[in-house]
């Protein structure tokens, strides 16, 4: 995986508002249905924690936002640059969900997932993450219809 040995080059921060708009273009970039910009500011302004992964050239390589819930942290938010996909970046991102959630003595992350989301869900069940449910026509999906999510949960 490229990342490992060039971690060390790679910058991980806290999330801040001049982050938003290329956290913006990486979401509508690699997501079909998006958040809105919106969606990133208000996370910010509510207190979660948003973090950024940024290549040697300064370019977003990777974000997430985790929110915590008494006990539990949810993970509302991941993404991958295309260019970075494949390359240990995801890995390397729930590393850093686990890390943070961890340091405020949380117990478990719950996340949501699409069924339709077949390289995520490959992703997250590789990583530890289990189904424990589904919620019904969460997500919008193409021409008016929607599609359920998959509720994963990883013990801490």
């Amino acid at each position: 995986m490229m990342l490992a040995q060039d971690v060390d080059q790679f910058s991980y921060a806290p999330m801040v508002t001049d982050d938003i708009d290329a956290v913006f273009a990486l979401e509508t970039a690699v997501y079909p249905h998006p958040w809105t910009r919106g969606n990133f500011v208000d996370s910010l302004a509510s207190g979660y924690s948003g973090w950024v992964l940024r290549a040697p050239d300064g370019a977003l390589a990777g974000y997430f936002l985790l929110m915590k819930v008494v006990d539990e942290g949810h993970l509302l938010n991941v993404a991958v640059a295309a260019d970075y996909q494949r390359q240990g970046v995801g890995h390397y991102l729930l590393d850093k969900v686990s890390e943070c959630a961890r340091g405020f003595a949380l117990d478990s992350i719950l996340l949501e997932v699409r069924p339709s989301n077949l390289r995520a869900l490959k992703v997250y069940a590789r990583y530890g993450y289990q189904e424990i449910g589904r919620r019904k026509a969460y997500y919008p999906a193409h021409n008016g219809q929607r599609e359920d999510a998959i509720v994963m949960r990883l013990p801490l």
